[in-house]
């Protein structure tokens, strides 16, 4: 394919080049051959006309008389002057050898000039200019002969000749310069494409740090530019799915380790008592559960990059918050939490039902499980101009600081010992973020005054429509 562009690039460089020399040999030539007979026309027409004038005074023609009257004539730059009656019988003929005197002339011109028309005819033979003129002798309205012209001019021709070998000399030049730039030019841009294709076929491979280094700043490096970008997004992604995977893999193989160790236990262990096996399967439960969440919450994440999203409807959101509430504050009495929740009637935004749940089940979950006994998880949804702001806020054990730009990471834990004890995922916060921004919302996370954490989730407020 390298070779195939290189050479219609290289030929369509030739082809171009080619035609503007065939017009540079061409034109040229035809126009000063057309300029030579328009000359030759007008002096050769003109030496006639002189010619024919002497002999207008003369009532008939004769050898005697036609030859007396241009006795005097002078030299008129022609090559050879007949004059011949009206049968076309030569009386007079300047050329000395070969004189035709007393012959018949048939020529074209003579025969036109016969007819009362002035004749003229130039051509040119590779070596010289051949011209012949005719006008008719006219006496009292009367034609009574006829004066030829004929002129053969080798030195104009010799000139042409030279322009054309000037001509054709250049256009060698040229066409070996352009020959060897068109082949240089497609050469450079070929090996530019080469690069680039390359570089294509080297990330198709695998080798996503692979990057396209093609100079300049015309349309192919902005291609390599673009190409390079484009790399740099593929290379974030896969790094993205491999720690994905492997983030998953370790998430899943936890639970499942201690099903496997817990479900051994009890094969291996002879006459085990019923409240040890009681103690075993319930711990089995648990991990599962755990195991269960993972699953579940990874589904949730699959659906959210595929794009697959219901529809989105006006939802009010306190309807929702308050049946999250109902479902967290056993877990938040047992703790010791107190639990409170506050929202505006008029709250309501575009999305899902499951989504607002979603989004304020993982957030307040989330403050109750890292809030120490005997501190509170209060939740506020209120509408501050066009927009549905709805506040988490608890006085837990807060973030650090260079935790914060990562917590909507999927799998992303700021104490990992203690989430994997209280049965965090990792993925909660990475689901809330990616919800909220797909329905057009914006969440940001900052710390509370005095010790905590504050989460803000702003959603445009949809109006009631009649």
């Amino acid at each position: 394919m390298k070779i195939r562009l290189r050479f219609k690039i290289g030929l369509s460089y030739i082809s171009i080049i080619a035609a503007v020399l065939v017009i540079l040999n061409t034109y040229p030539l035809i126009e000063s051959q057309n300029l030579v007979f328009r000359s030759k026309e007008s002096t050769l027409s003109s030496s006639v006309k002189v010619i024919e004038s002497s002999l207008s005074g003369l009532s008939a023609l004769t050898e005697a008389n036609v030859e007396k009257a241009l006795l005097g004539l002078e030299e008129t730059g022609v090559s050879r002057v007949m004059v011949t009656d009206t049968a076309g019988r030569v009386l007079y003929d300047s050329r000395q050898q070969e004189n035709a005197r007393g012959q018949y002339a048939f020529y074209t011109e003579i025969a036109r000039a016969l007819g009362g028309n002035d004749a003229f005819y130039c051509g040119y033979d590779g070596e010289a200019f051949l011209s012949r003129a005719a006008a008719p002798v006219v006496y009292r309205s009367q034609i009574i002969g006829v004066v030829y012209a004929y002129q053969y001019d080798a030195q104009q021709g010799t000139l042409l000749r030279e322009l054309q070998k000037n001509l054709i000399s250049i256009s060698a030049v040229v066409a070996v310069l352009v020959l060897g730039v068109s082949l240089l030019l497609s050469r450079m841009f070929t090996r530019r494409i080469s690069h680039l294709l390359q570089a294509i076929r080297n990330v198709r491979e695998g080798a996503y740090n692979h990057r396209a280094q093609v100079k300049g700043s015309d349309e192919i490096s902005q291609i390599a530019e673009e190409f390079n970008s484009l790399t740099d997004r593929l290379q974030t992604t896969e790094e993205a799915r491999r720690r994905f995977v492997s983030d998953a893999s370790h998430e899943m193989k936890t639970p499942l380790a201690g099903i496997k160790l817990l479900a051994d236990s009890i094969l291996q262990t002879e006459n085990i008592d019923p409240e040890t096996t009681r103690e075993f399967v319930a711990d089995i439960g648990d991990e599962a559960s755990r195991l269960e969440r993972i699953t579940e919450d990874l589904l949730r994440l699959t659906r959210l990059d595929s794009g697959a999203i219901e529809p989105a409807v006006r939802v009010e959101v306190k309807p929702v918050l308050e049946r999250v509430t109902r479902m967290l504050q056993p877990v938040a009495r047992q703790r010791g939490i107190d639990l409170h929740c506050q929202a505006d009637d008029t709250a309501a935004v575009l999305a899902t039902e499951g989504d607002i749940h979603q989004i304020l089940y993982n957030l307040m979950e989330n403050a109750v499980k890292y809030t120490a006994p005997g501190g509170f998880v209060h939740t506020y949804v209120a509408v501050e101009s066009d927009q549905v702001v709805i506040t988490v806020e608890d006085n837990g054990i807060g973030i650090p600081p260079e935790d914060m730009p990562h917590i909507f990471e999927r799998f992303y834990r700021v104490d990992k010992t203690r989430s994997r004890q209280i049965g965090g995922t990792g993925l909660g916060l990475s689901i809330v973020g990616d919800t909220v921004h797909r329905r057009g919302g914006e969440i940001t996370v900052t710390p509370r005054e005095n010790g905590g954490t504050v989460f803000t989730v702003r959603f445009a407020q949809v109006e009631v429509t009649t």
